[in-house]
C-alpha cells in the first residue's frame, strides 16, 4: 500500500518562503515520479512540480518556475520537497503530492495521493 504524507503548510506573509515535505511509504517503481500539484477555491488542479526518484531531472510548471520553486527529494527518507520563495496570494492553495505514475510521464496522471497541506499567504 502506498501513502504519501504532506506537511510544512501554514500562514505566511507575502514575499516569504516556505518548504512543504512529502513522505512517501511503499516505493511503485524505481524510476516514479513524485509530483507537485495545488488547487485554489474555485479553480482547477494546477501541476507544480515533480522529479523522479531516479537521475536528477527535476520538472516545474511554468507558473511556479518563475516564482521561484524548486523541486527535491531525500532517497534515504523517502521524501521529497517544494521549497517555495517569494510567496503570492497566488499562491495559496491546498498543495497535494502525487504518485505513481500510470503512464510513466512525470506529469501524470498519478494513481496515489496524499491529503494535501493548507498554504495561506496573507499580510
Amino acid at each position: 500500500q502506498v501513502q504519501l504524507v504532506e506537511s510544512g503548510g501554514g500562514l505566511v506573509q507575502p514575499g516569504a518562503s516556505m518548504r512543504l515535505s512529502c513522505v512517501v511509504s511503499g516505493r511503485t517503481f524505481a524510476d516514479d515520479a513524485v509530483a507537485w500539484f495545488r488547487q485554489a477555491p474555485g479553480k482547477e488542479r494546477e501541476f507544480v512540480a515533480a522529479i523522479r526518484w531516479a537521475g536528477n531531472s527535476p520538472f516545474l510548471g511554468e507558473s511556479p518556475a518563475k516564482g521561484g520553486f524548486t523541486i527535491a527529494r531525500d532517497n534515504a527518507k523517502n521524501t521529497v520537497y517544494l521549497q517555495m520563495n517569494n510567496l503570492s496570494a497566488g499562491d495559496a492553495a491546498v498543495y497535494y503530492c502525487a504518485t505513481g505514475s500510470m503512464d510513466g510521464s512525470i506529469r501524470g496522471p498519478f494513481k496515489y495521493w496524499g491529503q494535501g497541506t493548507q498554504v495561506t499567504v496573507s499580510s
